[in-house]
């Protein structure tokens, strides 16, 4: 199980490497994404609060990166944090996600994007419920759901 203190130490010291790396240039992905998944996966955009459907479907399944098909999440690590995004205590893999230090916007914040294609998911926050304690604040327009 991934607390905080491992996620400062991947921001600080480096990511679990990936099974395998998918890059493609802005024009592959312009061709693939919508202009807001790409606003919000490569540009590091935040889609407005409680505008996805997401954020309240708690059906079992699997979620995976919308740029490159990676499993990030299970809903059964899916919480309602009444924050208007999709809330997750645990990635599926700990290899799945990295974790980048983000000074952006006056803050200091952790970024979580998918570890196999760079594509920017959210942010991950130690305000989560127990026994993680973490809540990964992912913008909806990232992920698709796959059924079980």
């Amino acid at each position: 199980m991934i607390k905080w203190a491992d996620v400062i130490h991947f921001t600080n010291k480096g990511n679990p490497a990936p099974e395998k790396r998918v890059e493609k240039t802005e024009e592959e992905w312009k061709q693939i994404l919508t202009p807001e998944e790409f606003q919000v996966t490569r540009l590091k955009g935040t889609e407005r609060s409680f505008s996805s459907e997401l954020c309240s479907l708690f059906d079992p399944g699997i979620y995976e990166c919308k740029c490159c098909g990676t499993v990030l999440f299970d809903a059964s690590e899916k919480f309602e944090s009444g924050t208007g995004w999709p809330s997750f205590t645990q990635p599926i893999k700990e290899n799945a996600i990295a974790y980048h230090a983000d000074r952006s916007h006056g803050m200091v914040r952790v970024e979580v994007v998918c570890n196999v294609c760079d594509a920017h998911l959210g942010h991950i926050f130690p305000d989560g419920p127990q026994p993680s304690g973490l809540r990964y604040c992912i913008n909806a327009v990232s992920l698709s759901k796959i059924k079980e």
